[in-house]
């Protein structure tokens, strides 16, 4: 089983993940006094507190209020490296990590100074730590698709350094069809592409997500439950979900982790993983996700094997890497 106080013995990895997300309120401080830049929290601890939410939206709210304190390549990178010292500790050895440059270009920053200082991190990760990465770009569904095309375009001179392009931020309202076209432009540039749906907002965006901009994995999908149709072409195809457990529940997409889907959607034979999006915000890590939804759902040793192979088998890792992965999965739960 995996400890959430200590290095687990397992690798792992992990898929649905902010770098903006992983802000922890000492480095938010650290980073707001060296910038000179006043934040609305007088301490840590008060920080801290206000971190309690009644939805996405309240949660987006202070989300963006703390990445206004990044400003320079090194803040970048030190919240990237500090992100991938606590991955370390809990033993993942691959992450997927989604970045929001809208948030930090919509604010005068200019795009390279953003990916300069997140790739850096990914590159001492990897050497420093063995850590290997993919870097998913986001655009923010709250705005409009003219400026998803244009962030795009700011990416294209880094195409080599980001794997695929997602959907996030509000929900409700936001269709993914909304962003049909830029979606359609970003494969024809090679990138991948994934869109979070059927979190807050109902199984038709989840159908959108797919029919529309041809994702390779869901982000979130919990909704996906109330269309039964839905559920049997997941099955069929088994494009991955990747849920986030203390998210939800922080954000009162459930009230009990006794209440979330994520047992009835393996059971129902789909592809599903564990994922912390944004573990400063809510509270938990991967281990801790583990953990805490193994308690609630008296999931068993052979359920948290198969999550552990899910992960990596909808990761974007090359199929070779996937099986000696899964393979080491298999082997470590074997023993144990």
């Amino acid at each position: 089983m995996i400890h959430s106080s200590k290095k687990t013995h397992v690798n792992h990895t992990q898929l649905n993940n902010y770098i903006e997300g992983t802000f922890e309120p000492e480095l938010m401080f650290e980073i707001a006094r060296r910038n000179n830049i006043s934040i609305n929290y007088k301490s840590i601890d008060e920080l801290k507190k206000a971190y309690s939410f009644n939805n996405l939206q309240e949660f987006l709210d202070i989300y963006y209020a703390g990445a206004s304190v990044l400003l320079q390549v090194q803040d970048f990178y030190d919240l990237t490296w500090a992100y991938l010292t606590k991955a370390h500790e809990q033993n993942l050895i691959h992450t997927e990590i989604f970045f929001d440059p809208q948030t930090h270009t919509d604010r005068g920053l200019s795009f390279d100074t953003v990916i300069q200082g997140i790739r850096s991190a990914l590159d001492d990760g990897k050497e420093k730590l063995g850590i290997s990465s993919k870097l998913i770009m986001c655009f923010l569904r709250h705005l409009d698709e003219a400026a998803a095309f244009e962030t795009l375009n700011q990416a294209l001179p880094y195409k080599n350094w980001i794997a695929g392009v997602g959907l996030d931020s509000s929900e409700l309202g936001h269709p993914p069809s909304k962003f049909q076209r830029v979606f359609s432009k970003a494969r024809d540039e090679g990138f991948i592409t994934v869109a979070h749906a059927g979190e807050e907002g109902p199984a038709e965006y989840v159908w959108e997500a797919i029919n529309l901009l041809n994702v390779s994995r869901i982000d979130h999908g919990n909704r996906s439950l109330d269309d039964k149709q839905l559920i049997k072409y997941l099955i069929e195809t088994q494009i991955p979900l990747t849920v986030c457990p203390l998210s939800n529940l922080e954000l009162k997409v459930v009230n009990d982790l006794k209440d979330h889907p994520l047992l009835k959607l393996m059971e129902a034979g789909l592809v599903v993983t564990i994922n912390s999006d944004d573990p400063a915000y809510f509270g938990g890590y991967m281990n801790e996700n583990y953990t805490q939804i193994a308690s609630a759902l008296n999931l068993t040793k052979k359920h948290i094997t198969q999550l552990a192979k899910n992960s990596f088998k909808a990761s974007f890792l090359d199929d070779r890497e996937k099986e000696k992965l899964i393979h080491q999965v298999d082997t470590y739960y074997q023993k144990n």
